[in-house]
């Protein structure tokens, strides 16, 4: 006996009858993540630079964070997450290259956008900036308008980035929902 789908909208598919409805509820779960303030680390051993740069940010809807040297930035991060990292090069403890380094290397903080913060200007400043894996460099003295500009692009690629991943996840759901709804014996017909 042939069936017409538009005469029963109600039968079940070959995947069963749940798994269209599993699959729009598991996108609500990825679309529904609530936009919150980005959080933006700043790491800066001179509290004048800190302030001023802090000042510059209240025009960008954000939660500011501060660390005032290498190790301290790396607690912060370890305990909060940021999504964005203004690091200054030259500092106690743990310069800002040897701070981008350890943060560039580890996979949970990788994906951080990270603009360093310096007054070297020398070529070789710069390539080892490169190195250590840094995402962009900001001049002192600091332009409010550049650092503006790079934090609000660096913030944008960080939010398309994070939004990439959930869309990458919530794909993967739905292919391994597939395979196993296709490999699932199928319903029987009443």
């Amino acid at each position: 006996m042939h069936r017409n789908m538009r005469d029963n909208r109600n039968a079940q598919s070959p995947f069963g009858l749940n798994w269209l409805g599993a699959l729009l509820m598991s996108r609500e779960k990825y679309d529904a993540q609530p936009e919150k303030p980005p959080v933006i680390l700043v790491v800066d051993d001179n509290v004048p630079n800190l302030e001023l740069i802090q000042a510059y940010l209240e025009d960008i809807e954000c939660q500011i964070v501060s660390a005032h040297d290498g190790v301290e930035a790396l607690n912060t991060v370890a305990r909060r997450k940021p999504d964005l990292i203004l690091l200054d090069v030259m500092m106690p403890k743990m310069s800002g290259f040897e701070v981008c380094r350890r943060l560039k290397r580890d996979p949970q903080t990788t994906d951080i956008p990270i603009i360093m913060v310096t007054a070297l200007n020398e070529f070789g400043d710069i390539e080892r900036g490169i190195d250590s894996g840094t995402d962009d460099f900001v001049s002192k003295p600091v332009n409010r308008l550049e650092l503006l500009t790079r934090v609000r692009t660096m913030l944008k690629l960080k939010h398309l980035t994070d939004k990439l991943q959930r869309t990458i996840a919530y794909l993967s759901e739905v292919e391994k929902n597939a395979q196993s709804a296709v490999s699932a014996p199928p319903a029987e017909s009443q």
